[in-house]
């Protein structure tokens, strides 16, 4: 079986369907123009809309898809414009082109507010052009005629053709150079709940993903990498290689493959490796790391990223001065599928097929590898079974074709469990200081904040509330470079960040004896009425989604629930959410979480849904008890028995509210996981008096003995 489908493939199948109507369009500039079928290979478009003549509408998909649900919303997107029928369209995942495609990549929550406006022309120009089809064959005036369901209609005759019958008419009618969308009030699909056009062959477990992925003489190969900071001082590969089913055995840069033909045999075979490492550099342990990122707090003569007003001068003067630390672990991006990667080295290409997040890189970083001109390298897209930004690092694509290369021969890399949590890449580890400087009534008349990570780069995001809002005000960071490999998770940064900060801000409010939503639309107030120094966050969708979170959880009114309230941006989107925890034979049980969020149009209600719901439960169940730490270079966290995720029963009921915008769509993926542990964390504050400051939660002295899972 193989997964193989080429958009060579795909343009040929419309061809052959008898005639029909392929629709190129440009991504960079929504541009579209008829595809003549003579013509289809030669013509340079950067993704396609077809129309056959059996009524199937097609959309060529460039972006991955990593779960983010962007192979049904942007088919949504094109179908809504053109007035489609949706149980007649599909979408089919495009390969790596970037002569077509513009932003082939699933990261930073970007592809929806990319696209948007780019689908929906494509729909609208396909749709004028079927309508000036229909009017041409009926002879009247285009005007006269309208679309509904697939369908293109004249009122007055009452006569009607589906998309289908005209679609081989409509390829010769010129391109529109102008097209009006759709008012919101007129969607038809947008903003409705619709199945994963993936969900029926995910059922039948037909081959989706990289680890489906199969070839005639592929060899199949398992690696052992080195602790972070070693090399390898010696390797006996012997009795591995005399396994039955080894091919061969192979050291390469400071790592060990075992090739073969079963998964069984190479497992087996490499258990009889025997590896011995030496010191590269730092051999560093996670007492080392701790130690490092409180000096790095300490640290003089730090670049500030933002800085207003006199800082120094107001904290000395304050009545009061708050300074809280917050420190977070190593994580594991945990993927339910664990990275693997095909690659065929061949004389004439390299053919390379698997989960990538950000393809162009990948290719990029085989050819430079390899040696190869950019142009014989070709990369294939699976779906992703989760990537969080681990897939955004080609690691494991350029094993695969370093082997294949090596071998001569078609190689598929694979990953245990066992290897992703003990070989990177982490989620960095992150340590912040917090202060804040009050007047003798409670007003908030400083901020200062530093935050210091091990491989971070960047750990703070210095224009976030409150700048703008409190008069005197420094952000800065510093980074410890560490040979342990980190790479973006889910919400870069802001994911610990959001805790942190929206943990310091509710302290705040508590200390100026103030509710801590009232307290933080005050500020937002004077953001926006006497802003000091540039803002760069949009005050009135953040005070949306406060005002609106506090009306759907009845904030205050239930004095039996414990609630506790956190508001972040990032990605373009504004989240609030609310945690709600009650007390039951002593013990804090966290009932609920309610979100109100503002994420411009809502594409599909469903997909929108479950990545707000799925980013709480993210970020609760990392929050109380995922971490990573090291000895000598060695992970201790080796397999889920060890690295401890939320387990049903513990996943509270999640209520999610959007607001009715008429703005473009931002970003969704990420957004809502970095509030939601501090809205855990400020509820657990009001059922017990404990704060919480350090992640996992699980440890902290303040949760001993609690389990905050609903009990039976």
């Amino acid at each position: 079986m193989s997964t193989k489908s080429t958009r060579r493939d795909f343009i040929k199948a419309s061809a052959m369907a008898g005639g029909g109507f392929l629709l190129s369009f440009r991504w960079t500039d929504a541009l579209a123009a008829p595809l003549p079928e003579s013509a289809a290979g030669e013509v340079s478009f950067n993704s396609y809309l077809s129309i056959s003549p059996d009524n199937v509408i097609t959309i060529l998909s460039p972006n991955p898809e990593v779960g983010q649900n962007i192979k049904t919303s942007f088919p949504m997107i094109v179908a809504e414009e053109l007035d489609a029928d949706w149980k007649n369209v599909k979408v089919v995942q495009a390969n790596l082109d970037t002569q077509k495609f513009n932003r082939q990549a699933t990261a930073g929550s970007g592809a929806m507010q990319h696209s948007w406006d780019r689908l929906r022309k494509a729909g609208a120009t396909a749709r004028l052009m079927l309508m000036e089809a229909a009017a041409k064959r009926w002879n009247v005036s285009s005007a006269t005629l309208t679309t509904e369901n697939g369908f293109v209609w004249h009122k007055e005759s009452g006569r009607k053709l589906n998309y289908g019958a005209l679609a081989t008419e409509a390829a010769t009618v010129a391109v529109p150079t102008e097209v009006k969308f759709k008012e919101k009030k007129d969607y038809k699909l947008i903003g409705k709940p619709i199945h994963n056009v993936d969900n029926a062959e995910m059922i039948m477990g037909k081959p989706l993903y990289g680890l489906d992925v199969y070839r005639d003489g592929m060899l199949l190969a398992m690696i052992e990498r080195p602790p972070f900071g070693t090399k390898i001082k010696s390797a006996d590969v012997t009795a591995a290689k005399a396994m039955p089913g080894i091919v061969d055995v192979v050291v390469f840069k400071d790592k060990v493959a075992v090739l073969g033909k079963s998964t069984w045999q190479v497992t087996k075979a490499r258990k009889l490796l025997k590896v011995e490492y030496e010191p590269d550099g730092a051999v560093e342990s996670t007492t080392d790391h701790d130690r490092l990122m409180k000096q790095l707090l300490d640290k003089q003569d730090v670049k500030p990223s933002r800085k207003d007003g006199d800082v120094d001068a107001i904290f000395k003067t304050a009545a009061k001065v708050i300074t809280r630390e917050y420190q977070a672990p190593f994580l594991s991006h945990a993927c339910m599928e664990p990275m693997n990667f095909f690659a065929h080295v061949r004389s004439d290409g390299v053919e390379l097929i698997g989960p990538a997040q950000l393809p162009e890189d990948t290719r990029k970083n085989v050819a430079k590898l390899l040696g190869v001109e950019l142009e014989k390298v070709t990369l294939e897209m699976t779906r992703m079974g989760g990537g969080f930004g681990r897939r955004q690092r080609s690691d494991y694509s350029m094993e695969a074709a370093e082997l294949s290369s090596l071998l001569k021969a078609p190689v598929k890399v694979m990953w245990t469990r066992e290897d992703d949590m003990r070989g990177g890449q982490y989620r960095p580890a992150m340590r912040y200081r917090f202060q804040a400087a009050l007047d003798a009534e409670g007003n908030w008349i400083g901020y200062r904040m530093r935050g210091v990570g091990v491989n971070s780069g960047n750990s703070t995001r210095p224009d976030h509330f409150p700048a703008g809002a409190v008069p005197n005000f420094l952000v800065d960071s510093v980074d410890h470079k560490s040979p342990v490999t980190t790479s973006p998770w889910r919400a870069p940064s802001e994911n610990f960040l959001g805790f942190a900060e929206q943990s310091f801000f509710d302290e705040i409010a508590t200390a100026a004896n103030r509710d801590p939503i009232e307290y933080r639309l005050s500020y937002l107030d004077k953001a926006q009425k006497t802003p000091v120094g540039a803002v760069k966050y949009d005050i009135d969708r953040m005070k949306g989604v406060i005002e609106l979170v506090a009306e759907k959880s009845g904030w205050g009114k239930n004095k039996k629930v414990f609630q506790g309230f956190s508001a972040y941006f990032s990605h373009g989107s504004y989240i609030a959410q609310v945690a709600e925890i009650e007390m039951q034979n002593g013990n804090p049980v966290l009932r609920k979480m309610v979100a109100a969020v503002d994420c411009g149009v809502v594409v599909n209600l469903s997909g929108a849904y479950q990545q707000v719901k799925g980013g709480i439960i993210d970020g609760l169940g990392h929050a109380l008890y995922g971490e990573v730490t090291l000895k000598e270079g060695v992970p201790d966290q080796k397999n889920f028995d060890t690295y401890r995720l939320i387990r049903m029963k513990e996943i509270p009921d999640v209520e999610v509210y959007f607001v009715d915008s008429a703005i473009n769509p931002t970003g969704l993926g990420e957004p809502a996981l970095p509030p939601a542990a501090a809205a855990l964390a400020n509820a657990f504050f009001k059922a017990t008096g404990k704060r919480l400051y350090n992640q996992p939660f699980s440890k902290e002295e303040a949760m001993k003995g609690v389990n905050l899972g609903q009990s039976s």
